[in-house]
């Protein structure tokens, strides 16, 4: 068994601890609950109190969708694009100033390790920021010939208020594809944290107010997305619903937009393929596979849950699995030489350990882990199974977690039958020297990503999304623009 590792080269740690529950954001105040009732957040690496949190329900979304309605009506919609985007470029520039503080937060907060944190999730918050800033005064229409006696033009507005309801694996940084983009485009925001993970945004929510965001701008409310979540979807003055999950609340969210016919975009995880032929790099796709996998717990939407391995190369590819996974330093998310934190809660420990024990049951060989670790926080050390078939529950269902299933197949139409056959479509990797092999899965792959001889890599100026259970709409780069627009056709008679 691996045991957890406690260091003492730590980041900073703010002091959050205190009696006073952390407040809701409505109309650029901090205000309690309607209820007056709080929930406690703990830190999934010792299940210890982090803070109160005030808990949110109907009414409060009743005055959070109201104040939103306020601001999109007054102030923000009137102001100049190109002063928008310098309240984000300022909001970025406070996140750089703030960095330790937001780091420790999310790391605290969401189990992360600090070190992964700080390389990765808050510089893609910021990067984000400032890449939908630039765009603020750059949203444009066009016009468009259609008869001589009339200019005809198209414009695009902003959709109005959004519900952004956002994950607990990377709070931060999902939380930001959702708020820069709509801001930019002129939008108003009521944003839900998921119950685990409130902290980061609370803080920059309070930033973005320091930055000069009017009132009513960005609301936070946090609570139970039973509560809070739904409360937002059925909203008759919400006009926008973006949220990344579970397939199941995302049906669930379809259904509830159809009161008043609002917009929706869904990103709803993944059970991501990662194909490795026997001409490729094997050292170097099964670093990659490790990684895709292990990254972040395995709580990763678009993490290669399932390796494809050539036969000729399929048992040294899950003894490099292996060893990888032995190798992985799990610990205090606060240590800088953590490389996996735990899970998020105890329940999807318990999940994710069930599901090691489904695997077993179906006859699919544990190479290592799969154990927990240690008897305080909620640490899983990193699964292997070898010997998985296609039609497992192991290889069909995401267990949000560190396991990898290693499928074995013979020729390229068999590895793309079996990554191809799956309720998800959101990611795919494929690892081969044959240049006209990788062209042709990337182009067959049912996946809105894939990844030619790497694997994982996002990037703000891409799209990103998928289709059937991977949801549809896609977040980042133009196409983001388009989630939070309505073009608006004119058309002016010449001959007055």
């Amino acid at each position: 068994m691996i045991s957890i590792a406690y260091g003492y080269d730590r980041a900073p740690i703010p002091a959050i601890a205190s009696a006073k529950p952390r407040l809701l954001l409505i109309d650029g105040r901090h205000v309690p609950s309607a209820s007056g009732r709080t929930f406690k957040t703990l830190n999934p690496a010792n299940e210890q109190v982090i803070a109160t949190v005030a808990e949110g329900n109907a009414a409060d979304v009743d005055r959070a969708v109201a104040a939103a309605r306020r601001a999109f009506e007054g102030p923000w919609r009137t102001m100049r694009a190109s002063e928008r985007g310098q309240i984000l470029l300022r909001l970025a520039e406070l996140m750089k100033q703030h960095a330790d503080e937001i780091a420790a937060l999310e790391s605290l907060d969401a189990g992360k390790p600090i070190a992964g944190v700080l390389r990765q999730d808050l510089p893609a918050a910021i990067d984000t920021l400032t890449y939908y800033a630039g765009w603020a005064d750059k949203i444009s229409g066009e016009v468009v010939s259609t008869r001589e006696e009339a200019l005809t033009y198209t414009m695009r507005e902003p959709v109005g208020v959004v519900a952004a309801i956002v994950p607990w694996n990377f709070p931060l940084m999902i939380g930001m594809w959702k708020l820069a983009p709509a801001l930019a485009c002129g939008c108003t925001i009521v944003m839900k944290p998921a119950e685990l993970t409130s902290l980061s945004a609370l803080r920059i929510g309070d930033l973005a107010l320091e930055a000069g965001l009017p009132p009513g701008v960005l609301n936070i409310v946090t609570g139970p997305g039973r509560v809070v979540g739904d409360a937002l979807v059925n909203h008759p003055d919400v006009d926008k619903v973006t949220f990344t999950g579970s397939p199941g609340v995302g049906r669930g969210i379809l259904r509830g937009a159809a009161g008043n016919f609002k917009r929706v975009s869904l990103e709803l995880g993944g059970k991501s393929a990662n194909v490795i032929f026997d001409d490729a790099d094997i050292e170097a796709a099964s670093k990659a596979a490790a990684s895709g996998i292990f990254f972040n717990a395995g709580q990763v939407c678009s993490a290669g849950s399932r390796v494809l391995a050539h036969e000729k190369v399929y048992d040294e590819v899950v003894e490099r699995l292996t060893q990888r996974a032995r190798a992985i330093r799990i610990g205090d998310p606060a240590d800088r030489a953590t490389a996996m934190g735990p899970v998020i809660s105890e329940k999807q420990m318990k999940s994710i350990l069930d599901y090691v024990d489904i695997g077993r049951k179906e006859g699919a060989r544990l190479t290592t882990g799969g154990e927990r670790v240690g008897d305080r926080g909620y640490f899983i050390s990193p699964a292997v199974f070898a010997n998985v078939e296609h039609q497992m529950r192991i290889s069909q269902e995401e267990i949000f977690g560190p396991v990898v299933s290693v499928i074995k197949f013979k020729d390229e139409a068999e590895a793309l039958r079996i990554a191809n056959g799956t309720a998800y479509s959101l990611a795919a990797g494929v690892w081969s020297r044959d240049i006209g092999r990788v062209q042709r899965f990337a182009k067959q792959a049912k996946a809105g990503t894939v990844w030619i001889n790497t694997y994982g890599y996002t990037d703000v100026r891409l799209p990103w999304g998928g289709v059937r259970d991977s949801g549809f709409g896609r977040e980042h780069g133009t196409a983001a623009l388009e989630n939070f627009t309505e073009p608006k056709a004119v058309w002016m008679n010449l001959n007055v």
